[in-house]
């Protein structure tokens, strides 16, 4: 049986899975750069907790809701970032998780620093839903959105991303109209990620603004590179590695940030594709094996 630690550890990473999903949407198949995935995770977070703390919304009726507001702010924010190019659009989106982080601080409405507390969990068929219930409700989570990106990508909407990840200017000019497609990938990802803000509010029943600002993003950003930018098995990866790695590596308390800083700079620099990218050398031999396995299985059938 897995304790409480076991869960909450797996729990968490299922919502990194998930808002690491987001920001792969962004930058890893529509090419956008984006340095502020948490300010929509937040968005969702701090909706859905407004909504059944202050107006007596379920878990259940307040998500539709989160997710429609994290998709909101992700169109808004997406409008600015139209003009913006490459390193000007990573700076702009810097400045957007600042904005939004001060905002939460600043305003008493959103609890201040000190955040919302009190966060039910969902409740299903009258009973609060167990860590166990909520274990397979985020896993449920995942999988539905990897089904939903992997349908996106394979979709006209994903070879649109494709051809302006590739090069923006060929794009338009064979009919593609590159403002649509990345307001497209804006909402979507926002949505992700406040899928991922939601869930992360009602397990952990207590958020704050630091808990969404500029350094989370960067957490985010590191799980995707870490496992391969623009494939749905790195992001997983990433996020699941990179949740676990901190928790492994307690056992020498004093020395996990420096081991584990160590770790993702080798990786980088011997995978700068990360593991499971595309192109880098340990996906390769995952697939050269599957060749193999297949090639053996054909033979021995036949």
């Amino acid at each position: 049986m897995l304790g409480d630690y076991q869960l909450t550890v797996l729990t968490l990473m299922g919502v990194w899975m998930i808002v690491a999903q987001g920001l792969n949407v962004l930058t890893g198949y529509a090419g956008l750069f984006n340095l502020g995935i948490c300010m929509y995770m937040g968005a969702g977070a701090y909706i859905s907790a407004l909504l059944t703390t202050q107006y007596a919304f379920s878990f259940w009726e307040a998500l539709p809701w989160a997710l429609a507001g994290s998709g909101l702010i992700g169109f808004l924010a997406g409008l600015p970032s139209l003009r913006a190019r490459e390193d000007s659009l990573a700076v702009m989106s810097i400045g957007l998780v600042f904005v939004f982080e001060s905002l939460l601080i600043y305003l008493p409405y959103f609890g201040g620093p000190v955040g919302i507390g009190k966060i039910p969990v969902p409740v299903v068929y009258g009973e609060p839903v167990s860590k166990l219930g909520y274990l397979f409700l985020v896993i449920g989570a995942v999988v539905l959105v990897g089904i939903s990106v992997r349908c996106l990508v394979r979709s006209w909407i994903g070879l649109a991303w494709e051809s302006l990840r590739e090069d923006e200017l060929a794009a338009g000019m064979l009919g593609t109209y590159p403002p649509r497609f990345k307001l497209y990938a804006y909402v979507i990802g926002a949505t992700y990620a406040g899928l991922g803000g939601v869930l992360y509010a009602h397990f952990i029943n207590y958020i704050t603004p630091y808990d969404f600002g500029f350094l989370p993003s960067i957490y985010v950003l590191v799980m995707v590179v870490f496992g391969g930018v623009g494939t749905i098995r790195g992001a997983l990866f990433g996020a699941a590695l990179l949740t676990a790695l901190p928790e492994i590596f307690r056992f020498v308390q004093d020395y996990r940030n420096l081991i584990y800083g160590g770790l993702l700079v080798l990786m980088m620099f011997f995978e700068p594709k990360g593991l499971l990218g595309n192109d880098s050398r340990l996906w390769r031999s995952v697939t050269t094996l599957g060749s193999f396995f297949r090639a053996h299985l054909r033979k021995t059938v036949a």
